[in-house]
Order: C-alpha cells, then sequence, then structure tokens
C-alpha cells in the first residue's frame, strides 16, 4: 500500500508458481512499480482538475468576456474557448442506452 495526498493505492498480487523468496521479492517490486504508476497518474488527474476549476470559475468568464476583444491575455482567450467549447459539445449530448434499447426492438 502507498499513501500519497491522503489516497490509499493498496496492489495486491498471487501466484500460482512455487513460492520462492526471489519471485516475493519480485512480485513487491512489481507492486511497487505499480503503486507509483498510480500515485503518478493521481497527481496528473488533480493537476488536471485543478486547472479546470480554475477555467470553470464563473466569474472568470465574465471578466475575460468584459475584457476588450483586443486587449484580452493569452489565459483569458483560453477561458472564453474552453466554454464556447463546453456549450459546442453539450449540444451533442448523446443518450447510448436510447440507441441500445432502439436496436433491440428492431431485431425482435
Amino acid at each position: 500500500m502507498r499513501s500519497h495526498d491522503y489516497c490509499h493505492f493498496e496492489i495486491a498480487l498471487s501466484t500460482t508458481d512455487s513460492v520462492t523468496v526471489a519471485n516475493v521479492d519480485d512480485m513487491r517490486k512489481d507492486a511497487a512499480r505499480l503503486a507509483d504508476k498510480a500515485v503518478k497518474q493521481y497527481k496528473i488527474a488533480k493537476a488536471a482538475k485543478e486547472r479546470y476549476d480554475r477555467i470553470n470559475e464563473p466569474y472568470r468568464l465574465a471578466q475575460a468576456q468584459a475584457t476588450p476583444e483586443d486587449e484580452r491575455t493569452p489565459e483569458e482567450k483560453a477561458i472564453i474557448k474552453f466554454h464556447q467549447d463546453v456549450a459546442f459539445r453539450a449540444r451533442f449530448a448523446y443518450d447510448f442506452e436510447d440507441d441500445w434499447n432502439r436496436y433491440d426492438e428492431e431485431e425482435e
């Protein structure tokens, strides 16, 4: 188990091979590598979430939109673009369950 930033990453490995000290040591090292990889992925996801939260703050969008277009910073342009992209993607929300049910009915 590896603890990081109040999160716990636990890995349990087993084997059907004969149990030797070398095999157990190799599994321990593999588990440690997997836990390290999980922590690395957690850090990446946490950083992405923090960037998203900074961009997604409503007052920052309002402030960026209130700035004249020729005076906007690259960050303000990115905030506006982010919200435009979210609004665009929302137009294409797709419910896969409805499609699945429709195909089931056609086959009957």
